[in-house]
């Protein structure tokens, strides 16, 4: 879906209240599409399962995911194997666990 689509998906899971998986491996979003749905994240509260592999994220998006799981509580699984966020990237998401005691696989 790239970039835009995962933009335009952004905008439709700030309302939305009924979904809890979506599957964007493979779908190359990059950086514009991560911290979108990474700020859409912080507004939504049924997403349990976001599934990143391979989807051409940075250490800035894992940065901007990082962030958005301070606040969100619903996620449990996110997925982000075979992408570029580096070590500077995990530790981000690493440190996210001590604010977020809902994630529980990354």
């Amino acid at each position: 879906i790239g970039p835009e689509g995962a933009e335009a998906l952004a905008e439709t899971l700030k309302d939305n209240k009924s979904v809890e998986l979506i599957n964007l491996s493979r779908n190359y979003i990059g950086r514009d599409g991560t911290k979108a749905l990474a700020d859409a994240l912080k507004v939504n509260q049924s997403v349990r399962q976001i599934d990143f592999q391979d989807s051409d994220i940075d250490v800035v998006g894992a940065k901007e995911l990082a962030e958005a799981l301070k606040i969100n509580k619903s996620v449990k699984d996110i997925n982000v194997t075979s992408n570029k966020i580096g070590p500077e990237g995990a530790e981000a998401l690493a440190e996210t666990l001590k604010d977020n005691k809902s994630v529980e696989l990354i």
